[in-house]
């Protein structure tokens, strides 16, 4: 076996009659346009009204008076768009299916990061621009301003606790501080954001320019929080109820893959109603001492059954590491599936599957289907070590049984010859029509952007190299 390549199984058989035996959950219907546009209407619509409602509070007028009602009219400005931005902010991860279908979860993660990142600069921008405008205004310090504002003015302590909770938050996702902050730690702080949005909003009623005197805008900001909470609460907390008492699921068996890997099966009754798809993932909740308040993303790694799931799961955190320590019977409730990273994506066409590390496990998962349609397929599993080589038997059990090849890529890219492996020279030894597949690729991110530069390089279109981020299970 060579150092840097190894390949467990190359097998071309001629391709099997079974392209026509479909089967599984039914495909999912294509997301309609019309949906997706009514979507952002609504989405920019709420934004206009609330631009509309500073416009009518005469914050146009007051930009050309003079410099400080300048600064108070896009201080309130910055204070209403920014609370409009995160109630958004908790819309787009609140589980919403009709979203999420339309978007996918991995799109949705990066619209949510994003949009946060507006949301807390528009609402921490809003604290200078009051505080100054206000000061200009009635020519005093900012100092005795401040002092203004906590003793005349009604919910100003929560308001200041509710941005700190923000800015917490979002300096808790920077990549520096998410790497070394607890997921537990993490957690909880983002819990906090719930507490921040109700903090500020008893600041907001008795003191906005906007709300004071106006009945019928104080009455669509009021709509705009029940309407955000109450989808929260039946999304994130009333269909994972009536969920867990349709299916029962429960573990019942966990089995280990490997020194750090292990696979928790999990049953239950009716699971066909869930209408998952290989490659497709849940939100894991195990209602066992210490993880009954924890949610984890993992993908499925077989094709989900009538019976029973299984996902895969790699040590690399105090929660993942916790689960083989899973009892069977314990009760489990799994929200989901979400991800549109699903044979669905593929066409007609030839396929790549392209893995690194546990980023195998979705690849497994839909597998079955993609051999069942009859694609040629090549799996390719990049490792750094023969002992990362998870769910290989069954890899080369299924292929070899339908004429399909897996590669099994092991080596240390920071090795003798190592920074060639899944370059596009690389790929297009392993699958020498690469430029005509369709690609799935799913592992860590490095690995992920490395492998899409080669693959462009290699001439694969960009629209057929479909990814999961992976790192959102870890």
């Amino acid at each position: 076996m060579q150092p840097q390549t190894a390949i467990d199984a190359r097998v071309r058989l001629r391709r099997g009659v079974e392209s026509t035996a479909r089967g599984g959950a039914a495909s999912p219907r294509a997301p309609s346009p019309i949906g997706t546009v009514l979507l952002w209407l609504a989405a920019l619509g709420n934004g206009g009204v609330v631009v509309w409602m500073w416009a009518h509070g005469g914050g146009i007028a007051s930009l050309s008076e003079n410099l400080g009602t300048l600064l108070t009219s896009l201080g309130r400005l910055t204070a209403l768009l920014g609370t409009y931005l995160v109630l958004v902010q908790v819309l787009l991860l609140a589980r919403l299916p009709w979203i999420e279908r339309r978007i996918g979860f991995d799109r949705l993660t990066v619209w949510h990061r994003r949009n946060g990142k507006v949301a807390v600069s528009l609402v921490v921008a809003h604290v200078p621009l009051i505080v100054t405008g206000y000061a200009m205004t009635v020519h005093i310090s900012i100092g005795a301003q401040i002092r203004e504002l906590f003793s005349g003015y009604p919910g100003m302590v929560t308001a200041t606790i509710g941005t700190a909770l923000l800015i917490a938050v979002v300096l808790s996702s920077l990549t520096i501080a998410r790497r070394r902050l607890p997921y537990e730690a993490w957690y909880l702080v983002h819990l906090s954001v719930y507490g921040a949005i109700l903090l500020a909003y008893f600041h907001q009623i008795p003191t906005g320019n906007e709300f004071i005197g106006h009945t019928s805008q104080r009455d669509y900001w009021y709509a705009l929080y029940v309407v955000t909470i109450g989808l929260l609460l039946a999304f994130r907390v009333g269909a994972p109820a009536l969920r867990y008492r349709r299916y029962r699921l429960r573990v019942s068996d966990v089995r280990r893959e490997s020194p750090d890997v292990v696979s928790i099966y999990i049953e239950g009754r009716g699971l066909q109603r869930l209408n998952a798809r290989g490659g497709q993932f849940f939100l894991w909740r195990f209602l066992s001492r210490g993880r009954w308040w924890q949610a984890h993303p993992f993908s499925l790694s077989a094709p989900p059954g009538g019976r029973s799931l299984r996902i895969t799961v790699k040590d690399v955190g105090n929660f993942s590491a916790r689960l083989a320590e899973l009892r069977p019977g314990t009760a489990v409730i799994a929200e989901g599936p979400f991800g549109t990273f699903t044979p669905e994506l593929s066409g007609e066409r030839p396929v790549a599957l392209i893995a690194g590390g546990i980023g195998i496990t979705p690849m497994r998962a839909m597998l079955d289907e993609l051999l069942r349609r009859g694609h040629a397929l090549t799996v390719i599993h990049r490792v750094l070590h023969e002992r990362d080589l998870v769910l290989s038997g069954e890899l080369c059990q299924l292929t070899s049984a339908h004429g399909a090849t897996v590669v099994n890529v092991v080596g240390d890219h920071e090795g003798q010859d190592g920074t060639r492996l899944l370059s596009s020279e690389h790929l297009r030894e392993l699958v020498p029509d690469i430029a005509e597949r369709d690609v799935y690729l799913c592992g860590p991110l490095e690995m992920m952007r490395h492998v899409r530069s080669s693959l462009l390089s290699a001439g694969t279109p960009p629209g057929r190299i479909h990814s999961e981020r992976f790192a959102l299970a870890a």
